[in-house]
């Protein structure tokens, strides 16, 4: 029994793992499309005809590989809850967030992704879970608010 309840405690001490989300939806199609266009220019670079200098092919496929790093851009949304706080990846931009900036987490109906109501008075959108993933997204969507009640601000005092 001791055993059990030794195991039980060094569990609880444990750090929590950070927890990570991201879209499938959009990330299946931005990295296949990509994969596709800068095969296409290769092999398009490899048929073009002979007048064509070799500096044309290598634009050709230059073009293909900046194409995919803009999709890489749609892809790389993400969201990473962990003890100490929040990452929110969206396109371009990476923010670092404490859970007592967070105070509510939104996501009407309609809209692609939630987005977080921070203590600054300010919204912020969290591409990392994206609607066009159906289920997966609202199940997403309610562990991260779970666990924003669970770290955010301690409630108020009671006055009375």
């Amino acid at each position: 029994m001791q055993a059990r309840e030794r195991a039980v405690d060094e569990a609880s001490r444990r750090p929590e793992a950070p927890r990570v989300w991201r879209p499938r939806a959009v990330r299946m199609v931005a990295y296949g499309l990509g994969l596709l266009i800068v095969a296409t220019m290769v092999v398009l670079a490899a048929l073009l005809p002979g007048d064509w200098r070799f500096m044309d092919r290598v634009l050709l496929v230059g073009l293909g590989a900046a194409i995919a790093a803009v999709l890489h851009l749609l892809a790389r949304p993400r969201l990473v809850a962990g003890p100490d706080g929040v990452t929110v990846v969206n396109g371009i931009r990476t923010h670092v967030l404490s859970w007592a900036e967070i105070v509510d987490v939104r996501m009407p109906e309609g809209e692609p992704w939630p987005s977080v109501d921070l203590s600054d008075g300010t919204t912020l959108a969290v591409m990392g879970i994206q609607s066009a993933d159906g289920d997966r997204a609202r199940a997403a969507l309610e562990e991260f608010r779970e666990l924003v009640r669970r770290h955010g601000e301690a409630p108020e005092p009671d006055r009375g």
